[in-house]
């Protein structure tokens, strides 16, 4: 099955101590549904995995897996600097998710694609009957490799890839990557701020963060290229992008905009180190800043 429309890469819920909300997942499920949200990519870089431990990591896969519906898909991501933890937490999703994902170890960098194929093979080999998908996000893991090579060798090593997560402004090789095998792969494109871009390139998936707070926007825009309507179609992406820009601006994207899910009804909770967590009246001011811009509430989820 091919993933299609937007999946929304999860913030992990947190109560004010800083522990997990694992509770929150079952309304923040139905949020997502509310809006129209096919799948959730759990445990990625949205999802702070980076600053959670191995047991944490669980702690979430099992919550979503406890809270599944059937117009939700779950992918959950396992990947870790630790083949042995990557590989047990692949195995414990095995009969708990729709599918799992790795990003390439990020510390000590591969330098072959020949190692990134061979750590996706013995971490996928650990659910063998969920489909894989390869996370490329180059900009933080380092792994600048070629994905139309990698699909071309790794589909004859891997019998249950079935796509990739292609975070990365790299059009050419998504699209190469697209007409691999004659578009057998599952190409999710998971760089919000080019969604447009990736439109006439015939992307059908798309994984990001921002998918959280503006799924109206995202799915107009695509009407809106369906009908031909560029300048109203780039109009919405550029606003878009300065949603991610003022976020950012106010001490980073992942924890202000973790944070701003409380404006949308979710409480999500604070942010671990180093993300910055702010203050409603933070967020009041933003949300200032959203409107003069012409980012009114019809735009964001509900």
């Amino acid at each position: 099955m091919k993933i299609k429309n937007l999946v929304a890469a999860a913030y992990a819920p947190m109560l004010n101590n800083g522990t997990l909300n694992t509770a929150k997942i079952k309304e923040y499920s139905q949020f997502l549904i509310r809006n129209k949200i096919s799948g959730v990519f759990m445990n990625g870089s949205t999802g702070d995995f980076t600053s959670l431990s191995t047991e944490e990591r669980k702690q979430i896969t099992l919550a979503w897996s406890q809270n599944k519906k059937e117009d939700l898909y779950l992918i959950d991501h396992v990947g870790h600097t630790n083949l042995r933890e990557a590989k047990e937490l692949a195995s414990y999703a095995a009969d708990k998710v729709d599918a799992i994902s790795v990003l390439a170890p990020y510390y000590f960098r591969l330098n072959k694609i020949e190692k990134l194929i061979q750590y996706c093979k013995e971490v996928a080999a650990c659910a063998p009957n969920l489909p894989f998908y390869y996370y490329h996000i180059p900009a933080l893991s380092g792994a600048n490799f070629n994905m139309q090579e990698f699909l071309k060798i790794a589909e004859n090593e891997i019998p249950n890839l079935v796509g990739i997560k292609f975070t990365n402004n790299n059009l050419i090789d998504y699209q190469h990557s697209k007409k691999v095998s004659d578009g057998k792969f599952n190409i999710l494109f998971g760089y919000d701020e080019i969604f447009i871009n990736s439109l006439p390139m015939g992307a059908t998936g798309w994984v990001g963060s921002t998918y959280n707070h503006l799924a109206p926007l995202y799915y107009k825009i695509k009407e809106l290229f369906e009908k031909g309507e560029m300048e109203k179609a780039t109009d919405l992406q550029t606003k878009a992008i300065r949603f991610v820009e003022i976020l950012d601006s106010k001490g980073g994207f992942n924890g202000v905009g973790k944070g701003f899910m409380r404006t949308l009804g979710v409480d999500c909770g604070p942010s671990r180190f180093p993300h910055t967590t702010l203050t409603d009246s933070d967020y009041a001011d933003i949300q200032k800043e959203l409107d003069a811009i012409g980012l009114t509430t019809n735009f964001f989820s509900k």
